[in-house]
């Protein structure tokens, strides 16, 4: 198959994708078409159905695997496809596998040194809490090693929020060799759980979409809740300590015009957010240079504010 990555304008589109989304829409002139979003592993593609009617067009529906021919355009600086015909598949037409963005890492080795991290946590009451989610709590698990960290931004992919996390903890690793006035273990479990409440945010692939409880609470607010039941399960967990985590994942985005419901207060809260805001950019900033084949310059790119450029490229 041709993955969506490697199209450009003026290609012509003969395959099977998966339909991460469809959406029936009227012109300005009050014609009828649909919006369509194609996915596989490397992305998604906008594509366009200006004949619903067509007796080339299939019924399907979101999440579908559909065969796609038409051509692909640009409207707006990005590519669109203008679809021609489309058929609905049958199992076994397809991998699934060709279909979900997955972590370049493999989910179980990164999970294995998770767990390794975990066993160096001395605190008893830190270490209780982390097997309590990370060894013990099985549908907790399943659930994190195939989430994503995010819907578009960063980390987008099955193992996302593994990937994420595991690097979230080895940076703060590092912050603790540098600086010693920083709680190791505080920091370390603040780091594992600062979005675990992603699991419950943000549905699993093929939808990675906002749940209803995601929607209304958001990732910050779910995750301190899960933190707090399960220190209400750990005897003598002490007050203090558990008000310390809370408070660091409460402030991981660090300010309150990110979402933030809180500003770090404590120098764990401060180091987790710049460990936090610094994974996120870079893995944001690597995603658009392995997603572009263009040289040189990229263009203007919002999240950053700038125009972004390959670095060492004549």
């Amino acid at each position: 198959m041709k993955y969506i990555k490697d199209y450009k304008e003026g290609d012509r589109v003969f395959d099977i994708y998966l339909c991460k989304h469809k959406q029936s829409a009227v012109t300005k002139n009050g014609k009828a078409y649909d919006n369509v979003i194609l996915q596989d592993k490397t992305g998604t593609l906008d594509a366009k159905i200006w004949d619903p009617n067509n007796a080339g067009i299939a019924e399907f529906d979101t999440l579908d695997y559909i065969e796609v021919y038409g051509d692909v355009t640009s409207f707006q600086g990005a590519l669109q496809v203008n679809v021609k015909r489309i058929r609905k598949c049958r199992e076994g037409e397809f991998n699934p596998a060709d279909y979900l963005p997955v972590s370049k890492f493999a989910i179980e080795d990164m999970y294995g040194e998770l767990l390794s991290l975990i066993g160096k946590v001395q605190n008893k009451y830190l270490k209780q809490l982390l097997q309590a989610f990370f060894v013990e709590d099985e549908d907790f698990i399943k659930l994190f090693k195939q989430s994503s960290a995010a819907k578009t931004i960063h980390h987008g992919f099955v193992g996302g929020l593994l990937q994420h996390t595991l690097s979230i903890v080895k940076m703060c690793q590092y912050y603790c060799s540098v600086y010693p006035l920083l709680d190791k273990d505080l920091l370390t479990a603040a780091a594992m759980c600062h979005d675990i409440g992603k699991v419950r945010e943000i549905s699993l692939f093929p939808q990675n979409d906002y749940t209803e409880e995601g929607q209304f609470l958001g990732h910050i607010v779910i995750g301190t809740e899960m933190v707090a039941q399960k220190i209400s399960k750990i005897e003598g967990f002490p007050v203090l300590l558990a008000n310390e985590l809370k408070h660091c994942i409460l402030a991981h985005h660090g300010e309150y015009e990110f979402g933030s419901p809180k500003k770090p207060a404590i120098i764990e809260a401060m180091a987790l957010y710049l460990a936090d805001n610094t994974d996120a950019k870079l893995q944001t900033f690597s995603e658009i240079l392995e997603n572009s084949s263009e040289a040189g310059w990229l263009g203007f790119n919002r999240l950053f504010d700038s125009n972004l450029r390959r670095s060492n490229e004549l």
